[in-house]
Protein backbone atom coordinates (compact mmCIF):
# COMPACT_ATOMS: atom_id res chain seq x y z
CA UNK A 1 0.00 0.00 0.00
CA UNK A 2 1.50 3.30 -1.07
CA UNK A 3 1.53 6.27 1.26
CA UNK A 4 -1.51 8.50 0.98
CA UNK A 5 -0.63 11.95 -0.34
CA UNK A 6 -1.58 14.85 1.90
CA UNK A 7 -2.33 17.78 -0.40
CA UNK A 8 -2.68 21.25 1.12
CA UNK A 9 -3.54 24.72 -0.15
CA UNK A 10 -0.77 27.03 -1.35
CA UNK A 11 -1.43 30.62 -0.25
CA UNK A 12 1.11 33.45 -0.04
CA UNK A 13 3.98 30.96 -0.62
CA UNK A 14 2.88 28.80 2.33
CA UNK A 15 1.22 25.40 2.43
CA UNK A 16 -1.76 25.52 4.75
CA UNK A 17 -4.71 23.38 5.73
CA UNK A 18 -8.16 24.67 4.88
CA UNK A 19 -9.45 27.17 7.42
CA UNK A 20 -12.13 24.74 8.62
CA UNK A 21 -9.83 21.67 8.32
CA UNK A 22 -12.13 20.12 5.69
CA UNK A 23 -10.62 17.57 3.31
CA UNK A 24 -11.86 15.18 0.66
CA UNK A 25 -10.50 11.83 -0.44
CA UNK A 26 -9.16 11.02 -3.89
CA UNK A 27 -9.30 7.48 -5.26
CA UNK A 28 -7.56 5.97 -8.27
CA UNK A 29 -10.09 5.36 -11.05
CA UNK A 30 -8.15 2.26 -12.03
CA UNK A 31 -7.22 0.49 -8.78
CA UNK A 32 -9.84 2.26 -6.64
CA UNK A 33 -7.09 2.73 -4.02
CA UNK A 34 -7.20 5.73 -1.72
CA UNK A 35 -4.36 7.87 -3.13
CA UNK A 36 -4.73 11.31 -1.55
CA UNK A 37 -6.38 13.37 1.15
CA UNK A 38 -6.95 16.83 -0.32
CA UNK A 39 -7.66 20.14 1.40
CA UNK A 40 -11.06 21.63 0.56
CA UNK A 41 -10.70 25.40 0.19
CA UNK A 42 -13.35 27.38 2.05
CA UNK A 43 -14.75 30.83 1.32
CA UNK A 44 -12.39 32.17 4.00
CA UNK A 45 -9.46 30.54 2.18
CA UNK A 46 -10.52 32.25 -1.06
CA UNK A 47 -10.62 35.60 0.77
CA UNK A 48 -7.17 34.98 2.23
CA UNK A 49 -5.75 34.12 -1.19
CA UNK A 50 -7.32 37.21 -2.75
CA UNK A 51 -5.82 39.40 -0.02
CA UNK A 52 -2.38 37.85 -0.63
CA UNK A 53 -2.67 38.39 -4.38
CA UNK A 54 -3.79 41.99 -3.90
CA UNK A 55 -0.83 42.70 -1.66
CA UNK A 56 1.58 41.20 -4.19
CA UNK A 57 0.18 42.96 -7.25
CA UNK A 58 1.75 46.47 -6.99
CA UNK A 59 5.35 45.24 -6.75
CA UNK A 60 4.91 42.37 -9.22
CA UNK A 61 3.24 44.49 -11.90
CA UNK A 62 5.94 47.17 -11.51
CA UNK A 63 8.71 44.74 -12.54
CA UNK A 64 10.03 44.70 -16.08
CA UNK A 65 9.01 41.77 -18.32
CA UNK A 66 12.57 40.49 -18.03
CA UNK A 67 12.39 40.36 -14.23
CA UNK A 68 8.93 38.76 -14.25
CA UNK A 69 10.21 36.23 -16.77
CA UNK A 70 13.05 34.86 -14.66
CA UNK A 71 10.92 32.80 -12.24
CA UNK A 72 8.70 31.62 -15.12
CA UNK A 73 11.70 30.12 -16.88
CA UNK A 74 12.90 28.49 -13.67
CA UNK A 75 9.47 26.91 -13.23
CA UNK A 76 9.58 25.61 -16.82
CA UNK A 77 12.89 23.92 -16.09
CA UNK A 78 11.54 22.34 -12.91
CA UNK A 79 8.42 21.01 -14.64
CA UNK A 80 10.48 19.40 -17.39
CA UNK A 81 12.83 17.83 -14.84
CA UNK A 82 9.90 16.22 -13.02
CA UNK A 83 7.79 15.13 -16.00
CA UNK A 84 7.76 11.46 -14.96
CA UNK A 85 6.45 12.27 -11.50
CA UNK A 86 3.83 14.62 -12.93
CA UNK A 87 2.71 11.90 -15.33
CA UNK A 88 2.38 9.46 -12.44
CA UNK A 89 0.26 11.88 -10.43
CA UNK A 90 -2.22 12.37 -13.26
CA UNK A 91 -2.29 8.61 -13.82
CA UNK A 92 -3.30 7.86 -10.24
CA UNK A 93 -5.70 10.78 -9.89
CA UNK A 94 -7.68 10.69 -13.14
CA UNK A 95 -6.36 7.72 -15.11
CA UNK A 96 -4.28 9.46 -17.78
CA UNK A 97 -1.88 6.87 -19.31
CA UNK A 98 1.76 7.81 -18.81
CA UNK A 99 2.45 6.53 -22.32
CA UNK A 100 0.51 9.40 -23.91
CA UNK A 101 1.56 12.10 -21.45
CA UNK A 102 2.96 15.20 -23.15
CA UNK A 103 1.50 17.69 -20.68
CA UNK A 104 4.76 18.60 -18.95
CA UNK A 105 6.37 19.49 -22.28
CA UNK A 106 3.32 21.60 -23.15
CA UNK A 107 3.46 23.48 -19.85
CA UNK A 108 7.21 23.92 -20.24
CA UNK A 109 6.73 25.64 -23.59
CA UNK A 110 4.17 28.02 -22.06
CA UNK A 111 6.35 29.07 -19.13
CA UNK A 112 9.46 29.36 -21.30
CA UNK A 113 7.73 31.41 -23.99
CA UNK A 114 5.98 33.86 -21.70
CA UNK A 115 9.17 34.11 -19.66
CA UNK A 116 10.64 35.96 -22.63
CA UNK A 117 7.73 37.35 -24.64
CA UNK A 118 5.62 39.34 -22.18
CA UNK A 119 6.01 42.72 -23.86
CA UNK A 120 2.54 44.25 -24.01
CA UNK A 121 2.13 46.68 -26.89
CA UNK A 122 -0.10 49.72 -27.22
CA UNK A 123 0.12 52.29 -29.99
CA UNK A 124 0.39 56.03 -30.48
CA UNK A 125 -1.57 58.46 -32.64
CA UNK A 126 -1.04 61.97 -34.04
CA UNK A 127 -4.37 61.94 -35.86
CA UNK A 128 -6.00 64.49 -33.55
CA UNK A 129 -4.51 67.99 -34.18
CA UNK A 130 -2.80 69.33 -31.07
CA UNK A 131 -2.67 65.93 -29.33
CA UNK A 132 -0.23 63.11 -28.87
CA UNK A 133 -2.52 60.19 -28.00
CA UNK A 134 -1.61 56.68 -26.95
CA UNK A 135 -3.14 53.40 -25.86
CA UNK A 136 -1.74 51.29 -23.03
CA UNK A 137 -2.07 47.62 -22.11
CA UNK A 138 -2.08 47.05 -18.35
CA UNK A 139 -2.81 44.02 -16.13
CA UNK A 140 -6.20 43.55 -14.51
CA UNK A 141 -4.86 42.96 -11.01
CA UNK A 142 -6.09 39.80 -9.28
CA UNK A 143 -7.17 37.09 -11.73
CA UNK A 144 -8.95 33.81 -10.95
CA UNK A 145 -8.08 30.73 -13.00
CA UNK A 146 -10.30 27.63 -12.84
CA UNK A 147 -8.94 24.59 -14.66
CA UNK A 148 -10.48 21.24 -15.70
CA UNK A 149 -9.51 17.74 -14.68
CA UNK A 150 -8.78 16.16 -18.06
CA UNK A 151 -5.40 17.90 -18.59
CA UNK A 152 -4.65 19.90 -15.44
CA UNK A 153 -0.98 20.63 -16.12
CA UNK A 154 -1.67 21.85 -19.66
CA UNK A 155 -4.19 24.38 -18.41
CA UNK A 156 -2.04 25.31 -15.41
CA UNK A 157 0.65 26.35 -17.89
CA UNK A 158 -1.41 27.96 -20.64
CA UNK A 159 -3.32 30.17 -18.19
CA UNK A 160 -0.92 30.98 -15.35
CA UNK A 161 2.08 31.69 -17.60
CA UNK A 162 0.51 34.55 -19.62
CA UNK A 163 -1.46 35.86 -16.65
CA UNK A 164 1.53 36.42 -14.39
CA UNK A 165 3.83 37.40 -17.27
CA UNK A 166 1.38 40.22 -18.02
CA UNK A 167 1.77 41.47 -14.44
CA UNK A 168 -1.34 39.98 -12.83
CA UNK A 169 -1.37 37.97 -9.64
CA UNK A 170 -3.47 34.80 -9.65
CA UNK A 171 -5.54 32.37 -7.64
CA UNK A 172 -5.83 29.02 -9.39
CA UNK A 173 -8.45 26.46 -8.43
CA UNK A 174 -7.80 22.90 -9.55
CA UNK A 175 -10.52 20.34 -10.17
CA UNK A 176 -11.52 18.02 -7.35
CA UNK A 177 -10.95 15.12 -9.77
CA UNK A 178 -7.31 15.98 -10.55
CA UNK A 179 -5.69 18.23 -7.93
CA UNK A 180 -2.30 16.53 -7.64
CA UNK A 181 -0.24 18.01 -10.47
CA UNK A 182 -1.20 21.62 -9.58
CA UNK A 183 -0.34 20.81 -5.96
CA UNK A 184 2.99 19.33 -7.02
CA UNK A 185 3.96 22.31 -9.19
CA UNK A 186 3.02 24.69 -6.37
CA UNK A 187 5.85 23.10 -4.33
CA UNK A 188 8.36 24.74 -6.69
CA UNK A 189 6.87 28.24 -6.81
CA UNK A 190 8.85 29.59 -3.88
CA UNK A 191 12.14 27.96 -4.92
CA UNK A 192 11.70 29.48 -8.41
CA UNK A 193 11.66 32.94 -6.78
CA UNK A 194 8.06 33.97 -7.29
CA UNK A 195 7.29 36.55 -4.56
CA UNK A 196 4.62 35.61 -1.99
CA UNK A 197 1.08 36.03 -3.25
CA UNK A 198 1.85 36.07 -6.98
CA UNK A 199 0.60 32.50 -7.55
CA UNK A 200 -1.86 30.90 -5.13
CA UNK A 201 -3.16 27.36 -5.70
CA UNK A 202 -6.41 26.12 -4.18
CA UNK A 203 -8.09 22.73 -4.36
CA UNK A 204 -11.75 22.03 -3.87
CA UNK A 205 -15.20 21.78 -5.39
CA UNK A 206 -16.82 24.27 -7.70
CA UNK A 207 -19.86 24.95 -5.57
CA UNK A 208 -17.65 26.27 -2.75
CA UNK A 209 -14.34 27.79 -3.83
CA UNK A 210 -15.23 28.01 -7.53
CA UNK A 211 -18.41 29.93 -6.75
CA UNK A 212 -16.56 32.19 -4.33
CA UNK A 213 -13.94 33.07 -6.94
CA UNK A 214 -16.56 33.72 -9.63
CA UNK A 215 -18.52 36.13 -7.47
CA UNK A 216 -15.64 37.79 -5.61
CA UNK A 217 -15.79 41.58 -5.77
CA UNK A 218 -12.02 42.06 -5.76
CA UNK A 219 -11.24 39.65 -8.58
CA UNK A 220 -11.21 41.50 -11.89
CA UNK A 221 -11.09 38.60 -14.39
CA UNK A 222 -11.78 34.86 -14.56
CA UNK A 223 -10.30 32.40 -17.05
CA UNK A 224 -12.17 29.10 -17.07
CA UNK A 225 -11.94 25.89 -19.05
CA UNK A 226 -14.61 23.28 -18.48
CA UNK A 227 -18.21 22.44 -19.22
CA UNK A 228 -20.63 24.84 -20.85
CA UNK A 229 -23.02 24.38 -17.92
CA UNK A 230 -20.38 25.56 -15.44
CA UNK A 231 -19.39 28.38 -17.77
CA UNK A 232 -22.96 29.67 -17.63
CA UNK A 233 -22.84 29.67 -13.82
CA UNK A 234 -19.60 31.65 -13.82
CA UNK A 235 -21.04 34.13 -16.33
CA UNK A 236 -24.08 34.67 -14.09
CA UNK A 237 -21.90 35.04 -10.99
CA UNK A 238 -19.78 37.63 -12.78
CA UNK A 239 -22.85 39.57 -13.89
CA UNK A 240 -24.33 39.53 -10.41
CA UNK A 241 -21.11 40.67 -8.72
CA UNK A 242 -18.70 43.12 -10.37
CA UNK A 243 -19.05 42.23 -14.07
CA UNK A 244 -15.54 40.81 -14.04
CA UNK A 245 -14.01 40.00 -17.40
CA UNK A 246 -14.55 36.33 -18.32
CA UNK A 247 -12.63 34.11 -20.74
CA UNK A 248 -14.13 30.71 -21.53
CA UNK A 249 -13.01 27.58 -23.32
CA UNK A 250 -16.01 25.29 -22.94
CA UNK A 251 -17.47 22.06 -24.27
CA UNK A 252 -17.47 20.57 -27.73
CA UNK A 253 -19.28 18.09 -29.94
CA UNK A 254 -16.76 18.06 -32.75
CA UNK A 255 -17.77 16.94 -36.24
CA UNK A 256 -15.44 15.29 -38.74
CA UNK A 257 -16.40 15.12 -42.43
CA UNK A 258 -14.90 12.31 -44.52
CA UNK A 259 -15.35 12.87 -48.24
CA UNK A 260 -15.14 9.97 -50.71
CA UNK A 261 -11.85 11.19 -52.21
CA UNK A 262 -10.09 11.24 -48.81
CA UNK A 263 -7.23 8.99 -47.78
CA UNK A 264 -9.51 6.78 -45.72
CA UNK A 265 -6.78 5.09 -43.70
CA UNK A 266 -5.30 8.44 -42.68
CA UNK A 267 -8.78 9.78 -41.92
CA UNK A 268 -9.48 6.79 -39.70
CA UNK A 269 -6.15 7.21 -37.88
CA UNK A 270 -6.78 10.89 -37.21
CA UNK A 271 -10.39 10.62 -36.12
CA UNK A 272 -9.93 7.46 -34.06
CA UNK A 273 -7.22 9.20 -32.08
CA UNK A 274 -9.36 12.34 -31.95
CA UNK A 275 -12.18 10.59 -30.12
CA UNK A 276 -10.31 8.00 -28.07
CA UNK A 277 -7.32 10.09 -26.92
CA UNK A 278 -7.43 10.41 -23.12
CA UNK A 279 -10.32 7.92 -23.09
CA UNK A 280 -12.51 10.41 -24.93
CA UNK A 281 -12.12 12.97 -22.17
CA UNK A 282 -11.26 15.91 -24.39
CA UNK A 283 -13.31 18.96 -25.33
CA UNK A 284 -11.97 18.82 -28.90
CA UNK A 285 -12.89 15.16 -29.47
CA UNK A 286 -14.49 14.44 -32.86
CA UNK A 287 -17.45 12.56 -31.42
CA UNK A 288 -19.60 12.97 -34.57
CA UNK A 289 -18.14 11.57 -37.80
CA UNK A 290 -19.97 12.00 -41.09
CA UNK A 291 -18.77 9.80 -43.95
CA UNK A 292 -19.86 10.06 -47.57
CA UNK A 293 -22.16 7.09 -48.24
CA UNK A 294 -20.02 5.53 -50.97
CA UNK A 295 -17.04 4.95 -48.64
CA UNK A 296 -18.75 4.34 -45.30
CA UNK A 297 -18.02 0.60 -45.11
CA UNK A 298 -14.36 0.93 -46.01
CA UNK A 299 -13.83 3.79 -43.55
CA UNK A 300 -15.66 1.90 -40.80
CA UNK A 301 -13.43 -1.12 -41.37
CA UNK A 302 -10.28 0.97 -40.85
CA UNK A 303 -11.75 2.75 -37.82
CA UNK A 304 -12.86 -0.48 -36.08
CA UNK A 305 -9.45 -2.04 -36.56
CA UNK A 306 -7.72 0.92 -34.93
CA UNK A 307 -10.21 1.24 -32.06
CA UNK A 308 -9.92 -2.50 -31.37
CA UNK A 309 -6.16 -2.25 -30.94
CA UNK A 310 -6.23 -0.21 -27.72
CA UNK A 311 -4.22 -1.54 -24.80
CA UNK A 312 -6.18 -1.35 -21.54
CA UNK A 313 -4.97 -1.57 -17.98
CA UNK A 314 -3.06 0.34 -15.33
CA UNK A 315 -2.38 3.88 -16.62
CA UNK A 316 1.01 3.77 -14.87
CA UNK A 317 2.02 0.92 -17.22
CA UNK A 318 4.01 2.33 -20.16
CA UNK A 319 2.33 -0.16 -22.53
CA UNK A 320 -1.20 1.04 -21.79
CA UNK A 321 -2.67 3.70 -24.10
CA UNK A 322 -6.31 3.68 -22.97
CA UNK A 323 -7.02 4.36 -19.32
CA UNK A 324 -10.20 4.56 -17.25
CA UNK A 325 -12.67 7.40 -17.04
CA UNK A 326 -11.70 9.92 -14.38
CA UNK A 327 -14.07 8.69 -11.68
CA UNK A 328 -17.30 6.81 -11.02
CA UNK A 329 -19.48 9.78 -11.91
CA UNK A 330 -17.88 10.21 -15.33
CA UNK A 331 -17.97 6.46 -15.91
CA UNK A 332 -21.68 6.31 -15.18
CA UNK A 333 -22.35 9.37 -17.35
CA UNK A 334 -20.72 7.70 -20.35
CA UNK A 335 -22.65 4.46 -19.79
CA UNK A 336 -25.86 6.50 -19.62
CA UNK A 337 -25.21 7.98 -23.06
CA UNK A 338 -24.42 4.54 -24.48
CA UNK A 339 -27.86 3.41 -23.32
CA UNK A 340 -29.45 6.53 -24.85
CA UNK A 341 -27.81 5.72 -28.19
CA UNK A 342 -29.18 2.17 -28.03
CA UNK A 343 -32.69 3.31 -27.12
CA UNK A 344 -32.70 5.80 -29.96
CA UNK A 345 -32.04 3.07 -32.49
CA UNK A 346 -28.29 3.39 -32.93
CA UNK A 347 -26.40 0.30 -34.06
CA UNK A 348 -23.31 -0.61 -32.04
CA UNK A 349 -20.49 -1.64 -34.36
CA UNK A 350 -17.93 -2.05 -31.54
CA UNK A 351 -18.23 -2.23 -27.77
CA UNK A 352 -21.51 -4.13 -27.47
CA UNK A 353 -20.41 -6.51 -24.70
CA UNK A 354 -17.15 -5.02 -23.44
CA UNK A 355 -18.60 -2.34 -21.19
CA UNK A 356 -20.41 -3.51 -18.10
CA UNK A 357 -21.07 -1.96 -14.67
CA UNK A 358 -18.35 -2.49 -12.05
CA UNK A 359 -18.32 -6.05 -10.73
CA UNK A 360 -19.79 -7.58 -13.89
CA UNK A 361 -17.88 -10.18 -15.90
CA UNK A 362 -15.83 -8.30 -18.47
CA UNK A 363 -12.41 -8.14 -20.03
CA UNK A 364 -12.37 -4.38 -19.49
CA UNK A 365 -9.92 -2.99 -16.97
CA UNK A 366 -8.66 -5.03 -14.04
CA UNK A 367 -10.17 -8.20 -12.60
CA UNK A 368 -13.91 -7.93 -12.03
CA UNK A 369 -13.90 -4.62 -13.92
CA UNK A 370 -13.47 -2.70 -10.71
CA UNK A 371 -11.78 0.03 -12.69
CA UNK A 372 -13.82 2.65 -14.51
CA UNK A 373 -12.48 1.63 -17.91
CA UNK A 374 -14.78 1.97 -20.92
CA UNK A 375 -13.59 0.40 -24.13
CA UNK A 376 -14.22 2.36 -27.35
CA UNK A 377 -17.82 2.30 -28.56
CA UNK A 378 -18.76 2.89 -32.19
CA UNK A 379 -22.36 3.71 -33.10
CA UNK A 380 -23.85 4.04 -36.57
CA UNK A 381 -27.28 5.27 -37.65
CA UNK A 382 -28.00 7.35 -34.55
CA UNK A 383 -30.79 9.89 -35.24
CA UNK A 384 -29.51 13.46 -35.51
CA UNK A 385 -31.90 14.62 -32.78
CA UNK A 386 -30.69 12.05 -30.25
CA UNK A 387 -29.12 13.36 -27.06
CA UNK A 388 -26.14 11.17 -27.95
CA UNK A 389 -25.66 13.47 -30.96
CA UNK A 390 -26.48 16.76 -29.27
CA UNK A 391 -24.79 16.58 -25.86
CA UNK A 392 -21.15 16.25 -24.90
CA UNK A 393 -20.46 12.72 -23.65
CA UNK A 394 -16.79 13.14 -22.70
CA UNK A 395 -15.98 9.51 -23.21
CA UNK A 396 -14.76 7.07 -25.91
CA UNK A 397 -18.09 6.99 -27.75
CA UNK A 398 -18.31 7.97 -31.42
CA UNK A 399 -21.23 8.11 -33.82
CA UNK A 400 -20.46 7.46 -37.49
CA UNK A 401 -23.31 8.62 -39.73
CA UNK A 402 -23.39 9.30 -43.46
CA UNK A 403 -24.05 12.10 -45.94
CA UNK A 404 -24.65 12.31 -49.68
CA UNK A 405 -23.75 15.86 -50.63
CA UNK A 406 -21.36 18.54 -49.45
CA UNK A 407 -24.20 20.82 -48.39
CA UNK A 408 -25.77 18.05 -46.34
CA UNK A 409 -22.45 17.39 -44.62
CA UNK A 410 -22.02 21.07 -43.72
CA UNK A 411 -25.59 21.31 -42.42
CA UNK A 412 -25.18 18.28 -40.17
CA UNK A 413 -21.80 19.45 -38.90
CA UNK A 414 -23.18 22.88 -37.95
CA UNK A 415 -26.45 21.58 -36.48
CA UNK A 416 -25.20 21.94 -32.90
CA UNK A 417 -24.82 24.62 -30.24
CA UNK A 418 -21.13 23.73 -29.94
CA UNK A 419 -18.34 25.03 -32.16
CA UNK A 420 -14.87 24.21 -30.87
CA UNK A 421 -12.99 21.92 -33.28
CA UNK A 422 -14.16 20.52 -36.63
CA UNK A 423 -12.30 18.35 -39.12
CA UNK A 424 -12.60 17.46 -42.78
CA UNK A 425 -10.73 15.01 -44.97
CA UNK A 426 -10.48 15.48 -48.74
CA UNK A 427 -7.86 15.69 -51.48
CA UNK A 428 -9.79 18.49 -53.20
CA UNK A 429 -8.13 21.78 -52.22
CA UNK A 430 -11.01 23.95 -53.40
CA UNK A 431 -13.48 21.87 -51.39
CA UNK A 432 -11.23 22.03 -48.34
CA UNK A 433 -11.15 25.84 -48.45
CA UNK A 434 -14.85 26.14 -49.22
CA UNK A 435 -15.99 23.80 -46.44
CA UNK A 436 -13.51 25.17 -43.88
CA UNK A 437 -15.00 28.64 -44.34
CA UNK A 438 -18.54 27.35 -43.82
CA UNK A 439 -17.93 25.27 -40.70
CA UNK A 440 -19.10 27.08 -37.57
CA UNK A 441 -16.09 26.29 -35.42
CA UNK A 442 -13.26 28.16 -33.75
CA UNK A 443 -10.75 25.66 -35.14
CA UNK A 444 -10.81 23.48 -38.25
CA UNK A 445 -8.44 20.65 -39.11
CA UNK A 446 -8.00 19.81 -42.79
CA UNK A 447 -6.78 16.24 -43.28
CA UNK A 448 -6.04 16.17 -39.57
CA UNK A 449 -8.06 16.08 -36.38
CA UNK A 450 -7.81 17.00 -32.73
CA UNK A 451 -5.65 17.41 -30.77
CA UNK A 452 -3.66 18.81 -33.73
CA UNK A 453 -3.15 22.56 -33.35
CA UNK A 454 -0.66 25.36 -33.79
CA UNK A 455 1.19 27.22 -31.04
CA UNK A 456 0.91 30.58 -32.81
CA UNK A 457 -2.77 30.54 -33.81
CA UNK A 458 -5.80 31.35 -31.60
CA UNK A 459 -7.29 28.50 -29.58
CA UNK A 460 -10.97 28.78 -28.70
CA UNK A 461 -14.55 28.18 -29.74
CA UNK A 462 -17.65 29.62 -31.35
CA UNK A 463 -21.21 29.57 -29.98
CA UNK A 464 -21.47 27.82 -26.59
CA UNK A 465 -17.93 26.48 -26.90
CA UNK A 466 -16.51 29.66 -25.44
CA UNK A 467 -15.34 33.22 -25.72
CA UNK A 468 -11.84 34.65 -25.81
CA UNK A 469 -8.75 33.00 -27.26
CA UNK A 470 -5.60 31.37 -25.93
CA UNK A 471 -2.27 30.89 -27.72
CA UNK A 472 1.35 31.93 -27.50
CA UNK A 473 0.95 35.02 -29.68
CA UNK A 474 -2.48 36.10 -28.42
CA UNK A 475 -2.44 34.58 -24.95
CA UNK A 476 -1.14 37.71 -23.26
CA UNK A 477 -3.93 39.90 -24.61
CA UNK A 478 -6.76 38.31 -22.64
CA UNK A 479 -5.00 39.17 -19.38
CA UNK A 480 -4.55 42.87 -20.17
CA UNK A 481 -6.88 45.85 -20.04
CA UNK A 482 -6.93 48.61 -22.69
CA UNK A 483 -6.47 52.22 -21.71
CA UNK A 484 -6.50 55.30 -23.95
CA UNK A 485 -4.51 58.36 -22.85
CA UNK A 486 -4.99 61.78 -24.51
CA UNK A 487 -2.10 64.27 -24.25
CA UNK A 488 -2.96 67.79 -25.24
CA UNK A 489 0.17 69.27 -26.82
CA UNK A 490 -0.78 72.55 -28.55
CA UNK A 491 2.57 72.87 -30.36
CA UNK A 492 2.10 69.58 -32.22
CA UNK A 493 0.80 69.92 -35.75
CA UNK A 494 1.49 73.67 -35.99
Amino acid sequence: MKDIIESKLFINNNFVSSSDETTFDLFSPYSRDHVARVAEASIDDVNTAVAAAEAAFPAWSALSPIERGKPLKKLAERILEEKDELARLDAISMGRPVRTYFDADYAGVQFNYFGEAAYAQGHTSLNTPGFLNMSLRQPFGVVAIIIPWNAPLIFFGKKIAPAVAAGNTVILKSSEKAPLTPWKVSQWITECDFPPGVINVLSGHGDISGAALSSHMRIRAVSFTGSTATGRKIQIASAQSNLKNVMFELGGKGPALIFEDADLEEAAKGTENGINFNSGQACMANSRIYVQESVKNKFLEHFKRLASSKVFGDPEDVHVNHGPQADKRQYETVLKYIEIGKRNGGKIELGETSNQPPGADSTSGNSGNESFTIQPVIFTNVPEDSRAMKEEIFGPVVVINTFKTENEAIFKANNTEFGLYASLYTKDLERALRVSKKLESGMVGVNCSSPTGSWDLPFGGWKTSGSGRESLLGGLDQFLEHKSVYFKCPGIGV
